[in-house]
């Protein structure tokens, strides 16, 4: 069969035509409710924040400039110790239970946080949520890619991004009539029903076989694809790639094949975060209150909840089909576009009135109650008050379209698979203490400036992303791993000739 044969018109072999992947997708399921959790507590500060900061909140946890700042980004530098931390877990006991022990710091830190009597109650719990997200955005992944069959591997890898951002969504939704204790409460109903759902689900099956432990691993793909699968061409493929992984050596990263792939990805993810993403994120109530926006902050950001959301499930569907290069083109020109538009308006347009004296913190102007109060007042939504909402939507749209799912798949096509393990561990300490960074600043840039400085910088960073996407990425849909590796060992062409096949083949 030659090479250009689709392979939707092969006639299904005996043992695919027997899969039952029921029990895979329960399996799945239960992992990505950690993700879930993962979402949710990544913008648990959105709506608690300005309850926090108003004037009805207890004195014990009224929060200013800094302790806001601290509350809204300590959360990413809990996320990258967990994501190190899960490098080492998944190694030593398992996938599977790197995933379940993430409940552990994820309730512990809801539980300080929903009886917090003081500020470090609150900082500690957040952190420890952050350490649980770490965990689970590191480990379930890895667990869902090793369990899954390739031919629904792709649908199930996107899985885990749609349920953050259910996550995300629901607490935008629960966040103008929950208050913030509850909020802290509910979040941990996921995490523990994760855990008792994957008491039931088999570990890796390639996690098993690497441990010798064959017949474990016979009965956990067994009962992944059903009681009539063929078990044995599978297995045979996973001992085969365990068997002939290798270890890269300190002069083997210096070589162009290791080093290039891996300063792409790293860049990619800091040039990810500092598109400003994560702020927006944990802060968007907070950027709607200090905006020219007629409509309630906690109600607009539902709406852009939804509207994320949305965008992950056109991106996932656009993945295969368009580009890398014309999806990351156009995600880098929707959010500059966007970005600017924010950055003219917050320019020229008064802050909102609130209730605060000046000099406060940012959050202090805009308890949730007397914002949504005022905009009653102010009648029904002009067009002018809608352009901030819709930029937002726009820049949510344009990152959730390119730069948000495309730094992850690139990283998993471009990255060598001997160096795998250790470059995206890089890349995710980068991703995290890049986003803590720019978290932490923006709350003091707000405060020092208004929303114009904070929006120029990342009107900035998206040209960046245009150059560095035309200077710097290739384009690999459609390459095999193979031409992608001869690309970065010749450093100008995807091309592989017979004699370079016939060389690595011997």
């Amino acid at each position: 069969m030659e090479e250009e044969t689709p392979l939707l018109n092969r006639r299904p072999t005996s043992t695919q035509s027997k899969i039952n992947n029921s029990k895979l997708f329960l399996a799945v399921f239960s992992a990505v409710l950690g993700n879930f959790s993962f979402g949710y507590s990544l913008v648990y500060s959105s709506p608690v924040l300005p309850q926090l900061a108003g004037p009805d909140a207890d004195p014990r946890l009224r929060m200013g400039t800094e302790q806001a700042a601290w509350f809204g980004s300590i959360y990413t530098l809990g996320a990258a110790a967990g994501g190190l931390g899960a490098m080492l877990l998944n190694d030593m006991i398992g996938r599977k239970l790197s995933i379940m022990m993430s409940a552990a710091p994820s309730t512990v830190g809801y539980m300080l946080m929903g009886g917090a009597v003081d500020i470090r109650m609150l900082l500690v719990g957040r952190f420890l949520t952050g350490v649980a997200g770490g965990m689970t955005a590191a480990s379930i992944p890895v667990y869902i890619s090793e369990i899954s069959h390739k031919a629904v591997r792709g649908a199930l890898g996107s899985c885990p991004q749609i349920t953050a951002v259910f996550g995300a969504l629901a607490l935008y939704v629960m966040g103008p009539v929950v208050p913030w204790r509850w909020l802290a409460v509910a979040g941990e109903v996921p995490a523990v029903l994760m855990v008792v759902l994957l008491a039931f689900m088999p570990s890796s099956p390639r996690r098993l076989l690497a441990l010798g432990r064959e017949q474990q691993a016979e009965r956990a793909l067994r009962w992944l694809r059903g009681k009539h699968y063929n078990t044995h061409i599978e297995l045979s493929a996973i001992q085969h790639s365990i068997n002939t992984q290798g270890k890269v050596t300190w002069s083997q990263l210096a070589t162009p094949i290791y080093y290039k792939p891996i300063l792409i990805s790293v860049v990619m993810r800091f040039l990810q975060q500092m598109t400003g993403i994560t702020p927006i994120l944990v802060y968007l109530e907070t950027i709607f209150s200090k905006s020219t926006i007629s409509l309630p902050p906690s109600y607009a950001a539902s709406i852009v909840g939804a509207v994320r959301l949305f965008s992950v499930a056109v991106a996932a569907s656009l993945m295969d089909k368009a580009g890398r290069k014309a999806l990351l083109y156009t995600s880098s020109l929707l959010m500059f576009l966007s970005s600017l538009t924010l950055t003219m308006i917050s320019h020229t347009s008064a802050f909102p009135p609130g209730p605060a004296p000046p000099n406060l913190t940012m959050s202090l102007d805009y308890s949730s109650h007397n914002a949504i109060g005022n905009t009653l007042d102010a009648g029904p939504p002009t067009a002018a008050g809608l352009i901030p909402l819709i930029s937002t939507m726009v820049f949510i749209f344009g990152y959730a379209l390119g730069w948000g799912p495309i730094t992850w798949l690139l990283m998993s096509e471009v990255l060598p698979l001997v160096a795998r393990g250790v470059a995206s561990g890089l890349c995710v300490t980068v991703s995290w203490l890049t986003a803590f960074m720019i978290t932490h600043a923006f709350t003091h840039l707000v405060d020092g400036y208004g929303l114009y400085v904070p929006y120029l910088c990342f009107t900035v960073v998206c040209v960046l992303c245009l150059l560095f996407t035309a200077v710097c990425i290739p384009e690999t849909r459609g390459r095999s791993l193979e031409e992608i590796e001869n690309y970065f060992r010749t450093g100008r062409t995807f091309t592989i000739s017979r004699s370079q096949s016939v060389a690595q083949s011997s």
